[in-house]
């Protein structure tokens, strides 16, 4: 799957939150339907089968509630994709990565091989399974995890026993940290913490461009791996630096360095940190610091300002506004505009942006921000975790189009602007910015209601951790109590309800209007009116 990812550093957002958020892509030519879902202990499997590799995996009997955002079509596996979980825990999976020869010589893919003849005929070969994908990690790894860490160790360990058929980048977040997984050949890892000052763009390929062998291999303080790591780099020669040097460069050792690239990778990074990092450097021109097809465009980067939400949304919307690159722009000419891959693309599945926020009491700490369809003409809005449903206008996406849930009234929604971009763009704005503002104030409103629910006193900004823990629990065990509140559950479910609500009205507007807009450019169309 081709997506595009971007995590927030707690000390780089604008409210002191974690913030990890990816677009889902599917693959060229395909549109793959999403929906919304929680998943509660007795409907979580404890035998698991694959899909796509056929491998069976025993898991543990104790599983804890979590959300996702899976196929509607369920022929390839679920695609759980992102959620959270009882433990205020999210999980980003995948960003399919790029690799290289040498990496897939050293540690090969653990592919499926299909079965040769019969059974119980002369020469029969029983099939090999494969590993473990993106179709599999949010399934297998999030319902058991209390911390970001124990995510990382915990698929860790899974790659390193059933090992991957393909190369992913997995976001892990908890209250206070957010760490990075990257898929190295058939069943190794590597992972590291995000700065919490930083933030972090990821455009399908190895990204992680530092890293500290041995702190990953002792203290594990900011980074993670495999525990052969070092023997294995070594022994397979995949150190390129040309002096012995710390830190270690994966992008460069692990990565791929190939045209392609420059036109479908690179330029995704360029446009986020052109925007977020507008004054830092020069970003245009025969003089620029960095280009859309640098190769060397930093993992992580302190923002000039915090990052807000809508900043999330507006970059993994980006299609190179303002620049000679915009394919719905004036600039450039018909062979810059489509030069490089846009990060809105017309295949874009889902977006999902996890927030957990240390101001919120544990019960409603956790929101889900989703938007469905391409991201220049969606909207993206708010929905609590710890709930005991989703809405149906986002559970109940078909595998046909209709415009009675939220997935596919967006796509075409999409379909008509994109045709009628400069005549439908106000429309979308206004829509955008209503939903959006209505999304804010419906938080606060239910933030409210919650800290009442509880007799909840809002964290002060000058509250040190001391008081933070007379106030909420913050051990994982004492988390998990305090999510587990039947009444608040029911409360946030029925908020959840009243924004789908709000949601498919203002939705059905936008394409009363743009069917309109687009109905009246139709070239059939004649000046003079029938009598």
């Amino acid at each position: 799957m081709a997506c595009t990812t971007i995590l927030v550093g707690k000390d780089a957002s604008y409210d002191g939150s974690t913030i990890i958020a990816r677009n889902e892509d599917s693959a060229n030519g395909e549109f793959c339907p999403k929906r919304f879902i929680v998943v509660k202990p007795e409907e979580q499997p404890r035998r698991y089968r694959s899909v796509l590799s056929h491998v069976e995996i025993d898991l543990p009997d104790d599983p804890m509630r979590y959300t996702a955002v899976p196929n509607a079509d369920l022929k390839e596996g679920i695609w759980g994709e992102a959620g959270v979980n009882e433990a205020n825990v999210a999980m980003s999976a995948t960003e399919t990565l790029t690799t290289n020869e040498r990496v897939l010589g050293a540690d090969p893919f653990v592919e499926l091989v299909p079965a040769k003849g019969r059974k119980g005929e002369d020469g029969y070969v029983p099939e090999v399974p494969g590993g473990i994908g993106e179709e599999d990690f949010l399934t297998l790894v999030l319902p058991y995890v209390k911390t970001a860490r124990e995510g990382v160790l915990r698929l860790g360990a899974l790659l390193e026993e059933y090992g991957t058929y393909e190369m992913n980048g997995v976001a892990f977040s908890d209250v206070d940290e957010i760490w990075w997984l990257e898929t190295v050949g058939g069943h190794h890892w590597i992972a590291k913490r995000v700065p919490d000052e930083a933030y972090v763009t990821m455009p399908n390929q190895l990204g992680i461009d530092e890293f500290d062998l041995e702190d990953a291999l002792g203290d594990q303080e900011n980074d993670m791996c495999s525990a052969d790591m070092a023997e294995w780099i070594a022994e397979n020669h995949l150190d390129l630096s040309v002096e012995a040097t710390t830190p270690f460069n994966p992008r460069d050792a692990f990565g791929s360095h190939s045209d392609a690239d420059h036109v479908y990778n690179t330029p995704r990074a360029w446009i986020m940190q052109r925007f977020l990092n507008p004054y830092d450097e020069v970003w245009d021109g025969p003089d620029a610091d960095h280009k859309p097809m640098s190769d060397d465009i930093p993992w992580a980067r302190q923002p000039e300002r915090k990052i807000t939400i809508e900043d999330v949304k507006y970059v993994l919307s980006s299609h190179y506004q303002g620049t000679p690159y915009d394919p719905y722009g004036k600039l450039g000419d018909e062979h810059t505009r489509h030069m490089f891959r846009p990060i809105g693309i017309n295949r874009q599945s889902q977006l999902a942006v996890m927030q957990i926020r240390p101001y919120r009491p544990q019960a409603s700490r956790a929101l889900q921000w989703i938007a469905y369809g391409s991201n220049p003409f969606n909207t993206l809005m708010p929905f609590y975790a710890n709930i005991n449903a989703t809405p149906k206008y986002l559970e109940d996406t078909t595998t046909r189009v209709t415009t009675e849930n939220f997935y596919w009234e967006n796509r075409i929604i999409a379909a008509l602007c994109d045709a009628a971009f400069a005549d439908t763009s106000n429309a979308v704005d206004r829509y955008q910015e209503k939903t959006g503002g209505w999304g804010h104030r419906h938080v606060a409103q239910t933030d409210a209601a919650i800290a009442d629910l509880l007799a909840f006193e809002p964290f002060e900004a000058e509250a040190d951790d001391d008081d933070l823990d007379d106030v909420q629990p913050m051990e994982p065990d004492d988390i998990i109590a305090a999510v587990r509140n039947d009444e608040v559950r029911a409360a946030l479910t029925d908020a959840n309800q009243k924004l789908a609500d709000f949601l498919k009205e203002e939705t059905d507007k936008l394409l009363d209007s743009v069917l309109y807009t687009t109905s009246m450019k139709m070239k059939n169309g004649f000046h003079m009116s029938d009598f």
